[in-house]
Parts: C-alpha cells; structure tokens; sequence
C-alpha cells in the first residue's frame, strides 16, 4: 500500500500525484496542512516534518523529496 503525506496547493506533492495517476497506481491521500499537529506524525514517521512524503508499507520504504520519490515509482512499478 502506498500513502502520500501532502497538502493542498504544494507543488512538489502535485508533481508526485501526477505520477502516481500516470501510473495508475492506487494510493492513499493524508493531508497534513502546515501548522497541522499531524505534521509531529510525520516526524515520527521519518524524521522531518517535510511534504511529499511517500510510505510504501509492501517495500518497507519511505522517501521525502518528490523527484527521488517519482524515481522510485518509475523504478519499482513501471510496467
């Protein structure tokens, strides 16, 4: 199961959404606006509060930074 961390508006996460859809791939959205508490989570999570942050739980990875995210997509789910 992938899930994004991203919120509205963020550039960055709509580079990574787009690549997503090309690839048809299903994902889940969690939205985590600035100023949210749920950014702590995220910090938990990986270490920084930053967005995109991709959760890939079948390939025990997780990644922040949207073009090695997407090169990551490309790597593992390019058909």
């Amino acid at each position: 199961m992938l899930e994004l961390y991203q919120y509205e508006g963020c550039p960055f996460c709509a580079k990574v959404r787009a690549v997503l859809s090309e690839l048809e791939l299903d994902y889940i959205i969690r939205n985590v606006p600035k100023g949210s508490t749920k950014r702590h989570f995220l910090q938990t999570l990986g270490g920084k509060q930053q967005v995109p942050f991709l959760v890939d739980q079948d390939n025990n990875t997780t990644l922040y930074e949207s073009d090695d995210i997407i090169s990551y997509l490309r790597l593992e789910y390019s058909k």
